[in-house]
């Protein structure tokens, strides 16, 4: 039987393409009405660490995986 799973694509350098989702969480509601707030900072630094590791072929991913004012004592997600 033959494997029907696809390879990971790779860049002209060869290196594979890690796509990387970015998970940000703040348990309380307090400051996420600010311009800037945690869920920013915390995005910002993943983001920054994800483009350290660009020569390994991780890339962000576009979409925003937040959790504001949500406890991590509950499974009731958005």
């Amino acid at each position: 039987m033959k494997d029907k799973r696809t390879k990971a694509p790779a860049r002209p350098d060869g290196a594979t393409i890690k796509r990387c989702a970015i998970y940000t969480r703040k348990s309380s509601e307090e400051g996420l009405e600010q311009d800037f707030n945690s869920l920013d900072a915390q995005r910002e630094a993943c983001e920054a660490f994800i483009l350290s590791q660009k020569h390994t072929g991780w890339i962000a991913l576009p979409d925003r995986y937040d959790d504001g004012g949500i406890s991590g004592g509950t499974m009731e997600r958005p």
